[in-house]
């Protein structure tokens, strides 16, 4: 074959794949939700200071988020505390900082700004958004306090004059110990991601840092939930707070589409590689519940070839810096975390969120899920799941008010299919440096003298993707038929519904009232008081549990507890497809309350059901 009749047959092939690609139908595309629209506004119209404006400016802000909006004009001309609930990732960094900076007196050395953040990764993010933002406020310092570095460092930074402290609650209470730290001057108190710290176990180190700090303060309260505990802290230190809400409470960012796949427990991790193999560009946070599986299943993927490392509590400090510089500059396309390893993490552009298991309590997937589609970008939150926690989706659907769309785990053929047009859009997006390689095109063309053009495209289609099709050749469909539910399992009774076995149901009691299954069980039994009453399957989470009996006893046992209450709190009991609204119905509410008072007041009648 002519050389020039080789140039043309490899602009053919190159053509051919092209129209190919762009023929595919993409079964699994992402439907965009619209994010509410909102008035657009400038940061000079909010009222920040020039010299701040000029810093943000250089950064590349151009219209303040929603939440920004709401907080920045409120804390800049107003006196009150604040509860602001907004997502991870919506500006509220900005939201707090920008008008705190703009408050400092630079003159004076003295802390007059305590920033308290879950992780060491969200203080050193916080501290660095910060400097930022004062870049052109002169003498204006801030400085990071957290756990894993040198506090003598620390103590020095810190004696040098820190207007701005940001840290981790454990550290700060250790240099308040030590007389280290003097926050008798301090203006602003600062709780970030407020939830997370609690979750986090940080109670006691926040309640006595809280303590230690002057009553005349301004807290500002930041969280994307809103948990009993937080209530606590608001009801103990805050003096009638306003409440700003952008978007809904507990709800998940609207931009975040989310699916789940439904595979048999011993296909999980199957499952899981066909989703990363489909997303040949995926970028993402995979998340376990223990230590162990989660490191497992990370050396799974690197044995497998996947650019992926573990992160969770067994890992050295120096270990996990190594692991999230790699992450952040996409070394690794995919991290394996334990929820609390991953709290504070801000990583940007992350196309998926991956929950390898269900989180134990509901709120959890509301953060893990809003570490993607982040500053009004698109992501992905996926679910997989075996066929006994299918039920669980619809749980969490009614808890963050959206719907899961039931995805199809994709075939071996399809993941193909998949990865050929990923190749295709690359090799079209490929820079030719054409003084480079022009003086080896001729040996090129010679050696393929012999070849037809169909050969090239065999060849080339093989050389590159030789391991997808020889890993996929006899791949077996591992998708699961759901079985439609039975009506007559949610409507109880009793009699001949006896044959229909076990049912599952809904209480909403959990390790929080200090219940294991097996006091749970008893106490089922006990209260209930009937004759061969077995419960089983009992799982304990954080704030409610699950637990089967059998069909003709369903309806008796939610008859029972209707009246009773335990720790002076009543017990809801329901079936697990559909439970009690009441404690599910937090609906959100945009901008700021009509009455300071209306925080408590609405958990109040959340609780009496009023």
């Amino acid at each position: 074959m002519p050389h020039a009749e080789i140039h043309d047959c490899v602009i053919i092939l190159i053509c051919r794949i092209v129209m190919l690609a762009y023929s595919q139908e993409r079964k699994y595309s992402v439907k965009m939700t619209k994010t509410k629209e909102t008035k657009e506004m400038t940061f000079k119209e909010l009222g920040i200071d020039k010299r701040i404006l000029k810093a943000i400016t250089e950064l590349g802000f151009e219209t303040p988020m929603p939440v920004q909006q709401e907080v920045i004009p409120f804390l800049l001309n107003q006196t009150k505390d604040l509860v602001a609930m907004a997502h991870t990732g919506t500006g509220k960094t900005a939201a707090f900082g920008i008008p705190i900076i703009q408050q400092i007196d630079p003159t004076s050395i003295k802390t007059q700004a305590l920033i308290l953040a879950p992780t060491r990764e969200l203080c050193m993010q916080i501290t660095d958004d910060l400097s930022n933002f004062a870049k052109y406020m002169e003498n204006l310092h801030v400085v990071a306090i957290y756990g894993g570095a040198n506090i003598m460092t620390q103590i020095r930074q810190v004696a040098s004059g820190a207007q701005i402290i940001v840290a981790t609650p454990g550290r700060m209470l250790d240099m308040l110990k030590r007389k280290k730290v003097n926050v008798s001057a301090i203006r602003f108190l600062v709780l970030d991601e407020a939830d997370e710290m609690l979750n986090m176990g940080f109670k006691e180190e926040l309640t006595a840092v809280l303590a230690s700090t002057p009553e005349d303060k301004r807290v500002l309260l930041f969280s994307a939930t809103m948990p009993r505990g937080i209530e606590s802290i608001a009801r103990s230190y805050m003096k009638a707070p306003e409440e700003i809400t952008v978007g809904s409470r507990n709800t998940t960012a609207e931009n975040v589409h989310h699916q789940y796949y439904v595979a048999h427990a011993k296909d999980r991790y199957i499952a899981l590689k066909r989703i990363a193999d489909y997303y040949p560009d995926i970028y993402s946070i995979i998340f376990c519940r223990t230590k162990i599986e989660t490191q497992e299943v990370a050396d799974s993927l690197i044995k497998d070839g996947y650019n992926a490392d573990a992160l969770h509590g067994d890992l050295s400090q120096a270990q996990r810096d190594s692991v999230m510089s790699r992450f952040r500059t996409r070394n690794l396309q995919m991290l394996v975390a334990t929820d609390v390893a991953a709290r504070g993490i801000d990583v940007v552009d992350l196309t998926h969120i991956i929950n390898y298991n269900l989180p134990d309590d509901i709120e959890y997937y509301t953060h893990r899920s809003g570490r993607t589609g982040r500053a009004g970008k698109s992501g992905i939150s996926i679910l997989i799941v075996n066929l006994k926690e299918v039920f669980r989706v619809k749980q969490i659907e009614k808890q963050i008010g959206k719907k899961f769309q039931a995805v199809k785990i994709p075939t071996g053929k399809e993941v193909c299919e998949k990865q050929l047009i990923h190749l295709v859009e690359k090799l079209k997006n490929t820079e030719i440096q054409h003084d480079e390689i022009g003086a080896f095109l001729p040996a090129a063309y010679e050696q393929l003298t012999t070849l037809s053009k169909e050969e090239i495209i065999q060849r080339f289609i093989s050389t590159e993707f030789n391991r997808f099709l020889s890993y996929y050749r006899k791949a077996a469909d591992i998708n699961v038929e759901l079985k439609k539910e039975s009506p007559a399992r949610f409507t109880g009774g009793s009699g001949s519904n006896s044959k229909l076995g076990q049912v599952r149901l809904f209480v909403n009691l959990g390790q929080m009232e200090r219940f294991t299954p097996q006091k749970l069980k008893t106490y089922l039994q006990e209260t209930v008081n009937v004759a061969n009453l077995h419960v089983s399957n009992v799982e304990v989470m954080r704030c409610n549990a699950y637990f089967e009996v059998g069909a003709q006893f369903a309806e008796i046992v939610m008859a029972k507890f209707k009246k009773e209450k335990f720790q002076n709190r009543r017990v809801q009991i329901d079936y697990a497809d559909r439970p009690s609204r009441s404690n599910y119905k937090d609906q959100g509410y945009k901008g700021r309350s009509k009455s300071p008072e209306s925080f408590f007041f609405n958990k109040r009648n959340k609780r009496s059901g009023k």
